[in-house]
This record gives C-alpha cells, sequence and structure tokens, in this order.
C-alpha cells in the first residue's frame, strides 16, 4: 500500500501546489510532529503549504520546529478560511474522520481540492481518495517516515526528524507499547543519526511540568476507584477540580496510563467534565486482550486502537461513572 500510495502522491505533487495540512482537534504529539514534517518536507519541494490546527495545542509542544507558523482556525478564522478556499490539495493526518475537525469539516463540503489521508486508526471513512491507512503501526509519524523516506530521503533533516521522534516516541508511550516494533525502533536510530537530541525532546515533553500539574495529579490519583474484582480502574475530574489548579490545555496527558501501573489491572479510565462544551470526555487504556476501542464505539461513542481509545458522555459525571461501572461489569467475559 505504501509503495502505491507514494507514487500516486508523488504524481499529484508533480507540480506546486496549494496545500493545507489538518492534524485533529486538541492534537497530540503525534498530530503535531505528522504534520510538522510533512509541512517542512512540501516547502522544501516547493510546494506552499499551511498547517491550520482546529484549535490550540499543549505547551509542553510548543517548542517543536515550525509550530509557530500553525494557523489556529479558532482563533484567525477568516484568514483560514481564505487558505482552505485557495486549497488544491487538503491533507489529513493522525484522523481518519472529518468530524475530527469540526467544525471546519462544514467548510469541506463539496471542496474541490483532492483529499490526502495518513492515519494509524481502526475504519476510516472513505473521503479521501490518497489513502495510507494501517491500524497495525504505532503512530502517524512513524508512516509519515516511511512516505518521505521513500520519497526523498535526502530531505528528512533535522527539523524533519525531531518532529517524527516527537510523535512515535509520544505515541508509543516511550516505546513500551505493543505496536512498538522493531521496525520502529529501525526508524528511531535513522532520526537520532540525522541529529535528534532525543534526550532533550524527552525534557522537554515530560520534565517540563508546572507546579499546578503535579497537584491535578496528586487529585486525580485520589478519586482513584476500582471495579473489584475485575481488573479495572477509574478516575475523574471534575470542573472544579481542573478550575482549583489552574488547568491548562494538556495538563491531563498521560494521567490515565498511572491506574494500568497497579499491578494486575488491565483496563484504566479516566473522566474529565468539561462544564463549557457539557460533555464528559473519557480515555480509556488497557493491556493484553480488552480492547477498549470497541469499549468505547459500544457504550461511549468513541474508539480508537484497542488499547488506546477515547470517548464521551452527554450525562453528568455522576451517571457517567454508574454507566461506566455497568458497562465493565457487562464486558467480564473480556478480561483475561
Amino acid at each position: 500500500m505504501k509503495n502505491e500510495f507514494v507514487t500516486s502522491l508523488k504524481h499529484l505533487l508533480q507540480t506546486p501546489k496549494q496545500c493545507v495540512i489538518f492534524p485533529h482537534k486538541n492534537p497530540d504529539g503525534d498530530a503535531l510532529g505528522s504534520t510538522l514534517a510533512l509541512y517542512h518536507f512540501l516547502r522544501a519541494k516547493g510546494h506552499d503549504a499551511v498547517i491550520i490546527s482546529p484549535n490550540e495545542y499543549p505547551k509542553f509542544l510548543q517548542w517543536m520546529p515550525g509550530q509557530e507558523n500553525i494557523l489556529l482556525f479558532n482563533r484567525e478564522q477568516s484568514r483560514c478560511l481564505d487558505l482552505i478556499q485557495k486549497a488544491e490539495v487538503i491533507f489529513t493526518l493522525d484522523f481518519n474522520a472529518l468530524s475530527r475537525i469540526s467544525p471546519i469539516n462544514d467548510f469541506l463540503v463539496d471542496h474541490k481540492a483532492t483529499f490526502v489521508m495518513i492515519d494509524h486508526h481502526q475504519s476510516p471513512e472513505n473521503y479521501a481518495p490518497l489513502t495510507y491507512s494501517d491500524a497495525n503501526i504505532g503512530s502517524t509519524c512513524e508512516m509519515v517516515y516511511s512516505v518521505l523516506h521513500t520519497w526523498d530521503a535526502s530531505i528528512i533533516d533535522t527539523a524533519i526528524a525531531e518532529c517524527l521522534y516527537t510523535g512515535i516516541m509520544t505515541d508509543s508511550g516511550s516505546f513500551r507499547f505493543p505496536s512498538t516494533s522493531s521496525t520502529t525502533h529501525r526508524i528511531v536510530a535513522d532520526l537520532i543519526d540525522r541529529g535528534v537530541a532525543h534526550a532533550k525532546i524527552h525534557q522537554n515533553i515530560f520534565d517540563s511540568a508546572r507546579f499546578e500539574r503535579l497537584q491535578l495529579l496528586g487529585r486525580t490519583l485520589q478519586h482513584l476507584k476500582t471495579v473489584n474484582p475485575l481488573p479495572a480502574v477509574y478516575t475523574y475530574l471534575r470542573q472544579n477540580d481542573l478550575d482549583a489548579f489552574d488547568y491548562q490545555k494538556g495538563d491531563t496527558e498521560g494521567f490515565v496510563n498511572y491506574g494500568l501501573s497497579l499491578e494486575g489491572i488491565q483496563l484504566a479510565v479516566i473522566l474529565i467534565e468539561n462544564t463549557q462544551e457539557q460533555i464528559i470526555k473519557m480515555s480509556f487504556r488497557s493491556k493484553g486482550s480488552f480492547d477498549v476501542n470497541q469499549f468505547a464505539r459500544k457504550y461511549f461513542s468513541g474508539g480508537g486502537h484497542k488499547n488506546a481509545a477515547g470517548g464521551k458522555s452527554d450525562e453528568s459525571i455522576e451517571n457517567t461513572i454508574v454507566k461506566l461501572e455497568k458497562a465493565i461489569r457487562d464486558c467480564t467475559q473480556d478480561f483475561e
């Protein structure tokens, strides 16, 4: 699939094009890393490329090469819409459903541009004639690396390598998730050879927390509950918890993983109340055979990967907890 995709992409971009690149809403390291890497590559190839993010991204990612050029749709809608209207090629990276960039998707209906998707999530929508989709690969950055390396490896400089390394590292859980393969490590080795200071990147992402974030983590751990006798735990944060510790975007990144660090636990869930959007945002993580992608799709209008997924609830946090506990007990047979 990859080689055919690269051949088609090179044909599409054989002459300079106006390109718009989208990460998903609330972009993480993989979304930003993949879009920035592609942005640098396309510009080096002579294309007019721009990244439009639906909204802001965490402070711990605001060091990445080129991130200062990212346009935020929620802040510069008029300018973004003008660029979208002029786009000849639209790239969607690290997501496979246009609803993930809402409300931008409303402006893409009947757009004449050629859509290109690169993504590693399950069940992709059929909106992009050029699609590279593989749910067996651990990160979109790993896929983008393969595309760029196949196309023209000489252009992968230190800036591109840093962007790709960031996405691979964050989406692999620092290389500990089951999707991390020998190919992943070979790619990372090549990126380091191209100038990536991997220790510095790790420090930028994981060792730059505010004091308030650690206090918020403490509150999250105080709320940790077990679903006895099943190997499952959940925790939650109310809006007043977030407000008490001056919540900033990205502060809760990785909190759900602490539940999985407990001996014998196979499923961990975090519920985060958002009174402005009037929803409960949910993150699911699992070990072993418990499929949180299917669990999130069935019970909480979500999805993702087998061992990492997201979802949401329109009910109160109390009712959502009741529904969550019942859903977990309904899936007793799915635990090892």
